[in-house]
């Protein structure tokens, strides 16, 4: 047979496969869903594994430069345990540090919410006893409210919706157990993650041209040191605005400078709007607490948010990924369009991966042209 008969007999399989699935669609439609529901775990730990990487990496690194110091050389697979270890505990530590600052300054404000709820209550009760409608409930309620009683039942609240969910569930796929899947296939790939480099770099340049998987690595790379580098620098800066924001407040006497704080640390992650958010949370905060000192939070933040966005975050993140703020604005537009909170956050570092590849490309291109042209 030769090369145009085959090509005909690929374009009528082809042709006849196609058919094939339209013709079934929904079983085909539901085909994939199962077999993104068994995927769907495996991919969740592949990306909880990248993004554990850079603090592990961390980790690694000064273990490394300590057992030098100490004229040791320690085995890679006890490094990678102990980085892991070391990775999950400042996790657990940095949750239960976020817990142990909001759950009292949340109490705080709900307190401060009631008082001031409470005080004008009297006055807005007669204005609805105008209309007819009765206040007894509110009144009794607000005698015996008490915010830490609160705060404990909505606590209780959530757990109980917790495990109605974990019930509901456990019926269908359970979301526990792909979560569970997937924390064990981060900490499996995390701990050898030497061993499968190897492996993937052994199979692709076995099955590939060299020039292809080349190409191949070039990018995984490029991929992996534009996101180590941008999300370890969006932690530094966040720590560093939630420093600055606590050491502001606290200077001119604000209300809940603790919790503004670790709100500011949070939504340092999200560009653009993060900053905005926090602000209006803290001003809403020092408005129930202190009213009068609405105006000067507000120029405190937004002080302070812009020695941050000139001297800190150019030198800290901005040189990280070399976005211009043009290419910067139209990755988190795209990405939040696209994917929502998350696409803004992790489309910054992948436009600058693509604006990598599409300018060594061209320069590339024009290195040749300009030889071809001598």
């Amino acid at each position: 047979m030769d090369k145009s008969m085959k090509e005909k007999c690929l374009l009528i399989v082809f042709a006849l496969a196609l058919f094939a699935v339209f013709y079934n669609i929904e079983l085909v439609l539901e085909l994939l869903k199962h077999a993104g529901s068994l995927i769907f775990p495996i991919v969740l730990g592949l990306v909880l594994a990248f993004v554990l990487n850079v603090p592990m990496n961390g980790f690694s690194k000064k273990i490394m430069k300590l057992a030098a110091r100490l004229g040791r050389s320690p085995n890679q697979k006890l490094v990678n345990m102990a980085s892991l270890l070391l990775t999950i505990i400042s996790i657990i530590l940095v949750i239960f540090f976020a817990g142990w600052l909001l759950v009292p300054e949340l109490i705080n404000s709900v307190n401060s919410a009631y008082d001031m709820f409470r005080d004008k209550w009297p006055e807005l009760s007669l204005i609805l006893q105008k209309y007819d409608i009765n206040t007894d409930y509110i009144t009794s309620w607000l005698a015996g409210f008490n915010a830490e009683t609160l705060i404990k039942n909505i606590v209780n609240g959530a757990g109980s919706v917790a495990s109605h969910v974990v019930d509901v569930a456990s019926t269908t796929v359970s979301g526990v157990v792909s979560a569970g899947v997937a924390i064990v296939v981060s900490i499996y790939v995390l701990l050898s993650k030497i061993t499968l480099s190897r492996h993937c770099r052994k199979i692709c340049y076995a099955y590939l041209k060299k020039n292809t998987a080349d190409r191949i690595y070039h990018v995984a790379e490029l991929l992996k040191d534009t996101y180590a580098r941008f999300l370890s620098g969006q932690c530094v800066e966040a720590i560093i605005l939630g420093m600055l924001i606590l050491i502001a407040f606290t200077i001119f006497r604000l209300p809940y400078a603790g919790i503004t704080a670790m709100l500011t640390s949070i939504c340092a992650f999200i560009p653009y709007i993060g900053a905005f958010c926090a602000c209006g949370i803290g001003a809403l905060l020092t408005l129930l607490a202190e009213p009068s000192k609405v105006i000067v939070c507000i120029i405190v933040y937004l002080v302070v948010q812009f020695i941050e966005n000139q001297f800190i975050y150019p030198n800290v993140v901005g040189s990280s990924v070399g976005l211009s703020p043009l290419w910067t604005l139209v990755a988190v537009f795209v990405g939040g369009k696209l994917f929502g909170l998350l696409g803004m956050i992790l489309f910054i570092p992948l436009a600058a991966v693509l604006y990598a590849l599409v300018r060594d490309d061209a320069n590339r291109r024009l290195e040749l042209k300009a030889g071809e042209s001598r």
